[in-house]
């Protein structure tokens, strides 16, 4: 009973009847209601301010933190010296040299377009050759061998996108198999596959790259096995059947066969194993052989006799042949050792001379090619490459001829500046014709998310500072961004003056074309051209000294280089 009563008397403090006969208790009932309710509101009002300030203070943070990387010089592992090789003194004073803010912006929203890339690949063709953002799946267009994911290993590296790094590398480790029944090229394979993984290892060190790129080599070797050493262009990777395509009617392609000297080269310096670099090498000793007075081979050169055709052209088919000649003198450290590299390619530059053309009536300097021996008016967007290529070899004739091939690469950048300005979309065509009176005009008229434009006036701005360059690359940044980012990815163009949109996501816009618009727009320390040479894949290989005689090794130990790096995002600059 007791129990019961005293519960009663406690439930009459809910009874409203309780508070309305005695209003003392009912006014401080309110009161003390109106002051909790205070107290709570503003004690929420104080979250939410705290909130806004925190949201400040991280951006404040996040800003101090980018200019931090940006400045930041961290010793590697040798001690004495920084990454690049300068002294204390001179790491110093590259902290003194501030980044441009505009930079930096450009830079971060490259990194922000390249992870948009990579994200969607991660989620919807993670392992496949290449995205299709349109159906939001993958094709296995390289026979599956991860065309994207490898091509992607240094940009992610480069950008500092760790975890993805991370991620892609345990893929490469675990599911890259290249005991396929597929009758692989062996120009792409090499250059996307083997240059990919060699960079990697160059970058991080990691042994397990080295061996997959060994791997690969290894199975695309048996192609050099004809009576002259110019290679097949197509060898089955699991039974090393090789032979060149029926469309060519068995030659084999100028660009195929003499773009493999920067990978197999470097895979001889790193393993210590010459074959590698004795293949290669043995092309150019036979093209030299029929290397012409004025330096332009043929885009289809016959593997059995050396013979070559008479079409030439410095886009599709022979482009990347010319670009390997200067490539390989710069990646032996420009040494007697390499000099038939710039011997040859310098006789091609006196070739391309005869080619240059300018239009009417804006005299826009465009590379003919050249068919039994006529001109014809046309230059593939491939081309573009060339700019670029003439300003990087530029330093290396006497003062007369370096200024003049310098303006020569001005000259042509302009034009191909000018493919992306012309057309409704603001991105470039294929190719282009030239007519009297015309200027320029699309010939066919896609676009594929290429690189060469954009590689060229990475060189430039690299050569000359000059910050114009830098705006080009923004514009065609943006037009990227305008038609050719969905939310699945990045797309070509069928078209570029209808912008009606196709459904791949080439593997090599994430190699190149977003990895030379990051580096356009990163200290000139990032990726230093003194340091580091790039296939034309975009992926960067140290550069070695190769002394006079050498074979595949360079002295005192040099065939193994630095193998310390560091990036941005994680440690500062490469």
């Amino acid at each position: 009973m007791a129990r019961s009563r005293s519960s009663s008397n406690r439930w009459r403090y809910l009874n409203p009847a309780y508070y309305l006969k005695r209003p003392k208790r009912l006014a401080f009932l309110f009161i003390t209601f109106v002051c909790v309710s205070f107290c709570v509101w503003d004690r929420q009002t104080l979250v939410r301010e705290h909130e806004v300030e925190v949201a400040q203070l991280n951006k404040v943070v996040l800003r101090l933190k980018n200019l931090l990387e940006e400045s930041d010089t961290v010793k590697d592992a040798s001690g004495g010296k920084s990454f690049f090789g300068v002294e204390d003194s001179d790491a110093n004073k590259m902290k003194d040299i501030q980044d441009d803010p505009i930079d930096v912006e450009r830079r971060q929203k490259v990194k922000g377009a390249m992870l948009h890339a990579w994200t969607s690949y991660e989620k919807y063709a993670w392992g496949k050759d290449e995205l299709q953002p349109q159906s939001k799946d993958g094709v296995d267009s390289f026979g599956g061998l991860g065309a994207t994911l490898v091509d992607s290993l240094d940009t992610l590296y480069i950008m500092g996108l760790d975890e993805q790094f991370q991620r892609a590398r345990e893929w490469v480790a675990d599911s890259l198999d290249f005991n396929k029944n597929y009758d692989a090229s062996v120009f792409e394979t090499t250059i996307r596959v083997v240059g990919g993984l060699l960079s990697a290892f160059d970058l991080s060190g990691d042994k397990m790259f080295l061996e997959k790129a060994t791997d690969i080599a290894d199975r695309l070797l048996p192609a050099w096995n004809t009576s002259t050493g110019i290679p097949f262009n197509i060898i089955n990777l699991a039974h090393g059947n090789a032979h060149n395509p029926g469309w060519t009617r068995g030659e084999s392609i100028l660009a195929d066969s003499g773009t493999e000297q920067l990978e197999f080269i470097a895979l001889s310096q790193r393993t210590g194993d010459p074959k590698y670099q004795e293949k290669a090498e043995n092309v150019i000793l036979q093209l030299n052989k029929i290397f012409p007075p004025d330096g332009l081979l043929g885009i289809f050169i016959n593997p059995h006799k050396g013979t070559p055709s008479s079409t030439i052209t410095f886009g599709a088919m022979g482009d990347s042949f010319y670009e390997y000649l200067l490539k390989v003198w710069i990646q032996g450290n420009r040494t007697a050792a390499v000099k038939l590299y710039r011997e040859m390619w310098e006789t091609s530059m006196t070739g391309l001379l005869t080619l240059v053309r300018r239009t009417t009536p804006s005299s826009f300097a465009y590379i003919a090619e050249k068919n039994a021996g006529s001109l014809v008016d046309k230059m593939d967007e491939l081309a573009c490459f060339a700019p670029g290529m003439i300003a990087l070899g530029s330093s290396g004739y006497g003062p007369e001829n370096s200024q003049k091939f310098l303006s020569l690469a001005e000259e042509l950048a302009w034009t191909c500046y000018n493919f992306y300005r012309s057309t409704p979309t603001k991105l470039a065509g294929e190719n282009y014709f030239f007519y009297a009176g015309q200027d320029m005009t699309v010939g066919t008229s896609w676009n594929i998310l290429r690189p060469e434009t954009v590689e060229s006036l990475f060189y430039l701005w690299r050569l000359t500072g000059n910050k114009t360059y830098q705006d080009w690359g923004w514009d065609i940044f943006e037009a990227f961004e305008k038609n050719s980012r969905i939310e699945s990815g990045y797309v070509g163009l069928k078209d570029v003056n209808t912008g009606v949109k196709d459904n791949m996501m080439q593997s090599f816009f994430l190699a190149e074309t977003l990895k030379y618009l990051y580096l356009l727009f990163s200290p000139t320390s990032v990726i230093s051209l003194d340091e580091w040479v790039f296939n034309t894949e975009a992926h960067p290989l140290r550069i070695v000294t190769r002394p006079l005689g050498d074979n595949s090794e360079a002295s005192d130990g040099q065939h193994k280089p630095k193998l310390h790096a560091r990036k941005e995002g994680r440690f500062g600059h490469l």
